[in-house]
């Protein structure tokens, strides 16, 4: 469960406006050994969260002052790297993809058993704690990156790389298998204050393709999820 094993307590932020829901979490998240800090409005909860930064934020959707929706986006223009686990009483897929593309990594749909979510909340923070070690060098299929020395080979011959395109596919690397919306990528990569647009990050992903793919025409690890944005996964995906 918690990094509290090994004396590195992790924090969860719990923002939900229901008293009774948000003391049952609360309780819950202490008993695995989680820290726990809270907030009942969106718009608390969103101060809380960059006053006091927490390692996972548990995000109800239907909050006074700003939705959940609202929130995240908002988090998501701050940071990148965030945890955020959305609690909604809707199950329609339109809420659920919602969520996702505005940049919430996991979404449980009331009402739901405290074992599954304390079983998501440990999932994300697990992914949160791999990412976050620097990765090295990483090879999948014939491709060699090494981001020590700042190199790229395929098949054994070196291959240009940009500095921003090594800082794409770091990116990608550190959220393998996770769908990214574009404006995430945009955010994440060039800066929240960039003016580009989603042909900016196609441009740079076509890039990446044509020194990564045997046939950038049908892409096998970086792959396009049409309307939504790009996944990327060292085991190969077939066109």
């Amino acid at each position: 469960m918690s990094e509290a094993k090994t004396g590195a307590q992790e924090t969860v932020l719990v923002v939900e406006d229901d008293p009774t829901l948000r003391l049952g979490l609360k309780k819950a998240l202490r008993s695995a050994g989680y820290r726990v800090i809270d907030a009942a409005t969106g718009p608390s909860g969103l101060e809380t969260a960059l006053a006091e930064p927490p390692d996972l934020v548990l995000l109800d959707v239907m909050l006074p002052g700003k939705n959940g929706f609202e929130v995240c986006q908002e988090l998501r223009r701050r940071t990148t790297e965030l945890p955020i686990i959305m609690l909604t009483a809707k199950g329609e897929e339109e809420d659920r993809v919602r969520g996702l593309r505005l940049g919430a990594d996991d979404y449980v749909v009331k009402p739901f058993g405290l074992l599954e979510l304390l079983a998501r909340v440990d999932a994300a923070l697990r992914r949160g704690r791999l990412a976050a070690r620097e990765l090295q060098a990483v090879q999948f299929g014939d491709v060699v990156v090494d981001f020590r020395s700042h190199t790229l080979t395929k098949a054994g011959q070196p291959i240009k790389v940009t500095a921003l395109e090594m800082k794409l596919l770091r990116y990608f690397l550190r959220h393998e298998g996770t769908l990214i919306p574009r404006q995430r990528i945009l955010d994440a990569v060039w800066g929240a204050d960039y003016f580009g647009t989603d042909r900016t990050v196609d441009n740079f992903i076509n890039r990446l393709r044509g020194k990564l793919e045997d046939d950038p025409r049908q892409p096998r690890y970086l792959v396009t999820v049409r309307g939504a944005g790009y996944r990327f996964s060292r085991t190969v995906t077939e066109p």
